[in-house]
Parts: C-alpha cells; structure tokens; sequence
C-alpha cells in the first residue's frame, strides 16, 4: 500500500513537471505569434492550452482520491495539498500564455506591439521563459535553494514591467490608445505569469522545510480578467 501511495505521488510530480514544460512551451510560441504576427503560432498556443488544463484536472483528480483512499498525514498530506496549489499556479499560467496568443490574433494580420517596444517585450519573454524552467526544476528536485533564486527573476520582470509603463506614459508614445490597451493587458500577462512561477517555488520550499520562505510574504495580487481586447 505504502509503495503504491509513494508511485502515485511520483506521478503527481511528473505531471507538475509536465506542466512546467507545457507553460514554458506555450509562452514561447505566443511570443513568437506576439512578436512575428504568426496566427498559426497563435492558434497552436490557444488549443494548446486545453492540454494543461487536462493535466491540472487530472492532478486534481488524483489528489482528491489519495486524500479520500490513503488518508494521508504530516509530510504526505503536506505533498499532496502542496502539489493541488502548484497544479492551479501552472494552469494559469498556460492561460496567460493562451491570453497572449490571442492579443496576437485579435490584432493579425497586424501586429499588436509597436516596433520601439518590440525589444522589451523580448526581454520580458526571456525572463518568463527562463523562470519557468527554473519553476520546472525545483519541482523536480525539490530544490529549495533555487526555488529562492526565482525571487531575483520575478524582480527583474517587475523593473521590466515598470519600464514599459514608462513608455506608455512618456510624450514619445505615438501609437494610440488601442495599442496602449494592449500593450497594459499583454505586460500584465507576462507579470503574472512570472508571479505564478513565484508561487510555484514559494510551494516547493514549503514542500520542502515545511515553513514557509520570506517569498510568502508577498501579498498575492488578483489576475486580470480572463479576456482579450474585442473579446
């Protein structure tokens, strides 16, 4: 009983990690239909997003029947509460992704940021796609140590956010309110989704020391409404 409850929560982890990969994949794609004007990108990003979705109910699922069949206590029951939390932290963040992809459609065949903006939005991409994989690896090796690292990426996404409201707001912006709705919502979705991937290590160190890390002690904030401009 107890090896097939330690193979179950094995499984558990995999399709966390599974999830890691699959948000890690459709933020790159989306940028890529962000920044290229790529509507196939964009509709590949889009259904895509019911895969994560899929895996989240299927921990979901998972987790509800070792909690009614197993009774888990202490360090078990902590694993499988823990691993619920990453599970919705990474399908929302296969949402934002999704919500990207479809800013890039809406806008198609034009393109929905403006070239001066263009490098930053890579940037902010880079970041997103780098903190994920981080997210990715410390839930597969329940690295606390550099689950705390992500702190110092999540940080670097907020400077970069703060400078993109720089530029929505200095006399240089030429380029209407349409695309400075826009951009606001599309720098929104890479915050957040930085911010997911915080939670995510913030969970894996209380996974691991059963305290909760100074990361905790950020104060969560709400997502934007779940939808696009002309939605």
């Amino acid at each position: 009983m107890r090896d097939s409850f330690q193979d179950d929560l094995d499984q558990v982890g995999n399709q966390l990690v599974d999830m890691s990969n699959l948000a890690a994949s459709a933020m790159s794609r989306a940028t890529a239909a962000l920044l290229d004007g790529d509507i196939q990108q964009a509709e590949s990003v889009i259904a895509g997003d019911a895969e994560i979705d899929r895996i989240a109910q299927d921990i979901e699922d998972h987790a509800f029947n070792l909690l009614a069949l197993q009774q888990p206590v202490a360090t078990d029951l902590r694993i499988v509460v823990t691993a619920l939390h990453m599970s919705m932290d990474l399908e929302r963040m296969g949402d934002l992704a999704a919500h990207i992809a479809k800013v890039a459609r809406l806008r198609y065949p034009a393109k929905a940021v403006p070239d001066p903006i263009r490098p930053l939005f890579a940037e902010m991409a880079r970041i997103a796609e780098d903190i994920v994989a981080k997210a990715g690896t410390t839930i597969a090796a329940h690295d606390a140590d550099r689950a705390r690292e992500l702190e110092v990426d999540d940080d670097a996404m907020d400077a970069k956010h703060r400078e993109l409201f720089r530029e929505l707001l200095s006399d240089r912006w030429s380029h209407g309110v349409e695309s400075a709705v826009d951009v606001t919502l599309l720098g929104r979705y890479y915050e957040r989704f930085a911010d997911h991937a915080v939670a995510v290590a913030r969970r894996v160190i209380y996974l691991v020391t059963g305290e909760y890390d100074r990361l905790a002690n950020r104060s969560p904030r709400h997502d934007l409404p779940a939808t696009t401009p002309g939605e």
